[in-house]
């Protein structure tokens, strides 16, 4: 188990899973997150789940693992959630259900952020994300709300995390949806040649931005935090080798000891097609200690960019695409982060578990099981 560290100065479903959540959002907004009484929050971080109602049950397995020996405070599922399976809204009902219930039967607060696959289902079952949105925040431990209003994507938002006496703030977790996929075209011109994947609109950059400044005028002082998107950012590659244009062994070499880089890296990384700018609005603000993503299932490496956390989690679904061969599950795992509200940035370390330290079957081959209960 590789740590990297900052270094810088209850069960149950809704009946109604399609009723109206204006009172479930109202409630988690009351239902504010806080450190322990020992200053400590740990959060774990589920990528690429990209299953349907039958998922492979060393999915579940996982999941359970590791909650139960971290014990975490709050869980992010980073998009990806679902494969194009679910034919009908039972079925994709019954593919959210399948995820959620590790963390409601042991009532740990979760929320999710979309990634590039979550509506690949949507012409079958007729349910795009703002209705899957409210499936998810029918469940009482799911802390997401709707959204932004007027900005590009789903379920765009902030969660403030209070410091152990409940008195204010210590810590901020930005979710944003990055999208899916690239636009056939604009202006008349195509991305063929470029990467096809989406990216952060520049009123997502600017309303993190503008939110970051009111927060600050708030609470009179930046709140540290945490970014998840499913999507990386182009600067996740660029800290990897060191530069923008080399690629090679030698340059990565380089970028270890400068960025003090963790982990491994098995495919190359799949931003979109335009640099979204997002880095520089975070290096403006100080205030995003780490951004987190998922979307590319073998890489799992972190490093410090510039005085920001940029890294993988890696994939915990196995009935999505993984290593060749026999080792096709092998970095099957979890991200988990410990915060401490006595550090000054908050952010004291993260690092990867796998479903090898638990024990679980790591053979290539499909174990679908029937969807849990709703």
């Amino acid at each position: 188990m590789s740590t990297l560290a900052l270094t810088l100065a209850s069960t149950g479903l809704p009946g109604d899973l399609f009723g109206s959540t204006t009172a479930l959002a109202s409630d988690h907004q009351k239902a504010k997150l806080k450190f322990n009484r020992n200053g400590k929050f740990k959060i774990v971080q589920f990528n690429d789940p990209q299953d349907d109602e039958r998922i492979d049950r060393r999915t579940v397995e996982l999941m359970e693992k590791v909650l139960d020996s971290e014990k975490p405070d709050f869980v992010v599922i980073n998009g990806d959630m679902l494969a194009s399976g679910p034919d009908t809204p039972l079925e994709l009902k019954q593919a959210i259900n399948n995820l959620a219930q590790p963390m409601e039967q042991r009532k740990i607060h979760w929320a999710i952020t979309y990634g590039n696959h979550d509506e690949d289902s949507t012409p079958k079952n007729g349910l795009d994300e703002a209705e899957m949105l409210k499936i998810y925040m029918s469940y009482p431990h799911n802390m997401n709300q709707p959204g932004e209003k007027g900005i590009t994507g789903t379920g765009n938002s902030h969660l403030l995390i209070n410091n152990s006496k409940g008195t204010a703030p210590a810590f901020n977790l930005w979710l944003l949806d990055s999208g899916r996929y690239a636009p056939d075209q604009i202006a008349g011109q195509d991305f063929e040649g470029y990467p096809y994947w989406d990216w952060l609109r520049f009123d997502q950059v600017n309303w993190y931005y503008e939110t970051s400044m009111k927060l600050e005028k708030r609470f009179n002082r930046k709140i540290p935090s945490l970014m998840f998107m499913h999507i990386p950012l182009w600067e996740h590659r660029y800290m990897w080798f060191a530069g923008k244009e080399e690629m090679s062994a030698e340059r990565h070499e380089i970028a270890v000891k400068k960025h003090n880089i963790v982990g491994e890296r098995n495919e190359d990384e799949c931003p979109g097609p335009v640099n979204s700018g997002m880095f520089s609005a975070i290096l403006h603000r100080g205030d995003v200690k780490g951004v987190f993503c998922g979307h590319d299932h073998i890489n799992t490496y972190a490093g410090n960019y510039y005085g920001v956390m940029l890294g993988y989690a890696g994939n915990c679904g196995f009935g999505a695409y993984g290593l060749s061969g026999a080792e096709k599950n092998r970095l099957r795992g979890a991200r988990v982060f410990n915060l401490d509200e006595n550090k000054e940035n908050v952010l004291d370390d993260t690092y990867m578990v796998f479903a090898k330290d638990y024990g679980i079957d790591l053979t290539p081959n499909d174990q679908s099981i029937d969807p849990l209960p709703l």
